[in-house]
């Protein structure tokens, strides 16, 4: 007389009295790049060709977001458009200011709609990728990093391992990336962004607080949300609760 074999337990079945497993959630802003192709479309290709030759990495890993509000459904060359921008490591996250009923995008691969952008202003592309690019650092890599000079227009300066502490100016359209606090003994105009890493306790300080773009921990605030009160005045910008905040700095 056979018998037949016990059944193998289940991996996969719960422990005795273990309850559901919690998912775990938390907002992340991240800033998106917004192309606006004019006609004739041709030259403006040529244009974004030219740009990229002069500045190759900066569309690299970056999102971006397609707005046709500049063109009409019948302009030339509109239904290869997005075809030529992926050729060109242009990586599309959302497509705006037209519809899937334009005639010439019916072949067009259309991603996920996005809800709740917040415009951030113009962004300056650099025209080099030269040695000029990233600011000559007076300090060790590892720690604080000290800038005993002004930061231009189209310069970098990323720090991954600490503090950015800036002797002079940051102008517009120029980014200041650390992973601990960035401290600028001058006006920041351009873009702050602290706490890379997860680093949430990390703070912004400048002597002139009129940043185009202040982020913490991959939260941030832009120009047009900084109370005016506060603008060209010493300041710092830190998290509170998931959110930006700018104080006075006394």
């Amino acid at each position: 007389m056979s018998s037949s074999p016990s059944a193998a337990p289940s991996d996969h079945a719960p422990e005795p009295g273990s309850g559901p497993v919690r998912i775990r959630a938390r907002g992340r802003s991240f800033l998106a790049l917004v192309l606006s192709p004019e006609r004739p479309l041709a030259a403006w290709l040529q244009g974004l060709d030219d740009q990229i030759a002069r500045s190759s990495a900066f569309f690299a890993g970056k999102p971006i977001i397609l707005d046709l509000g500049l063109l009409a459904p019948e302009d030339e060359g509109l239904a290869d458009l997005q075809a030529a921008l992926v050729s060109r490591n242009i990586r599309l996250i959302g497509i705006e200011g037209a519809d899937q009923t334009w005639p010439q995008l019916a072949e067009w691969e259309w991603p996920a709609t996005l809800e709740g952008g917040r415009a951030s202003g113009a962004v300056e592309i650099p025209e080099t990728e030269n040695a000029e690019a990233t600011a000559a650092p007076s300090a060790p890599q590892a720690g604080t990093l000290l800038i005993e000079q002004s930061i231009r227009s189209g310069q970098s300066v990323m720090h991954l391992e600490g503090d950015v502490v800036v002797i002079g100016s940051v102008a517009s359209g120029s980014e200041i990336v650390a992973g601990g606090s960035i401290h600028v003994y001058g006006a920041l105009r351009g873009r702050a962004i602290a706490g890379v890493g997860g680093h949430m306790s990390a703070r912004i300080y400048a002597t002139r607080m009129r940043g185009e773009l202040l982020a913490v921990d991959g939260y941030y605030m832009t120009a047009e949300e900084m109370d005016p009160a506060l603008v060209d005045r010493p300041a710092q910008a830190f998290l509170q609760e998931d959110r930006m905040l700018v104080i006075p700095l006394t």
